[in-house]
């Protein structure tokens, strides 16, 4: 055999191989982030391709899964949260039948969990001292004209972190005092944004911005310090742990209804609670891993973790979210 055909017989081995590979397709939120060659075990054990699907934000992402149905755009999905699942069981989108999950340290309802973190309040260290303004110590402060157009949040209709924030002002002081809480924010600047990344990476003094007060994460700051490689001994950036501004979030991982790659699915979402996946959710995503028993990396030591959150009842979250969202809606933007 010559080298030219040995050449192309060797192409023609690679392109039957790849054509013998499996697509199965995971749909994500757009912060979704793993390291290169995340999936190549998982390919290689079940001679498979993985194909991720950013899907806008969290609630975003939820919304497109509902809408395509009928015809789903991905076999498994990453992403969907202990606020929203409620809408993703009641819409059908779900297959019937999830795989087993791992020991977990936060439990999903229904779906194996991948990942949790706290939904807080994040503030610019350096923007309070230079102003010389004290930091809030409830949500009513923020309310006070000392405070005016100085908070950036992110839409609850769409950003999952959003939703997670509004649900913990519901959970922590009522559900009238929380809408009379927004009204007075509305009427105070507060400013909103469609996504957690738009508000922290535009809007967010740290950032460049003109707001020093985010919802965000508890891991952010952590993240500040990791990503300024050696720039930062201590994060610039803190945490408010408010009463009825800290959500637990718990993020999960399911096989979609109408899978076209059912069986291979069920296996991507068990291979996302594997070692290999877990110990790199902390600092690709800045949030917990939910397997019982992964090490945290060094630089978690500055993610503090709350004391307190707070939450309506399971049923009432399902029940009556959509309902709030929308009087959420009406309250501060129209």
């Amino acid at each position: 055999m010559n080298t030219k055909t040995l050449s192309a017989a060797l192409l023609l081995a690679f392109a039957a191989h790849a054509a013998a590979q499996t697509e199965v397709r995971l749909a994500v939120h757009g912060s979704f982030s793993l390291p290169k060659g995340a999936f190549a075990a998982f390919e290689k054990a079940n001679h498979a391709k993985v194909s991720v699907i950013k899907v806008g934000s969290g609630n975003e992402m939820l919304n497109k899964l509902v809408l395509s149905k009928a015809r789903p755009i991905a076999d498994a999905v990453y992403g969907l949260d202990n606020t929203n699942i409620g809408k993703a069981r009641q819409s059908g989108i779900l297959a019937a039948k999830q795989p087993a999950s791992a020991p977990l340290n936060a439990a999903m309802p229904a779906i194996p969990a991948v990942d949790y973190g706290y939904v807080v309040l994040n503030y610019d260290k350096k923007w309070f001292a230079q102003k010389k303004l004290p930091l809030p110590q409830s949500l009513q402060d923020l309310a006070k004209p000392a405070y005016k157009d100085l908070l950036v949040v992110p839409n609850p209709a769409t950003s999952s972190p959003g939703l997670a924030f509004l649900m913990a002002n519901i959970g922590g002081l009522g559900e009238e005092s929380a809408f009379k809480w927004w009204a007075d924010m509305r009427k105070n600047g507060v400013k909103t944004a469609k996504g957690w990344s738009e508000a922290y990476y535009t809007d967010f003094s740290h950032n460049g911005g003109s707001r020093p007060l985010i919802v965000g994460y508890a891991a952010s700051p952590a993240a500040e310090v990791f990503f300024g490689k050696g720039k930062y001994s201590v994060p610039p950036t803190g945490n408010l742990f408010l009463k009825g501004g800290v959500f637990k979030q718990v993020e999960g991982a399911a096989v979609l209804n109408g899978a076209k790659q059912g069986a291979l699915a069920a296996k991507l979402v068990q291979y996302l609670q594997s070692p290999a996946v877990q110990k790199s959710v902390p600092t690709e995503m800045w949030v917990y891993p939910a397997v019982k028993g992964t090490p945290l990396p060094k630089v978690f030591e500055f993610a503090q973790t709350p004391k307190q959150t707070d939450s309506p009842s399971r049923s009432d979250l399902d029940a009556k979210q959509k309902a709030w969202v929308q009087r959420w809606t009406k309250t501060v933007l129209r």
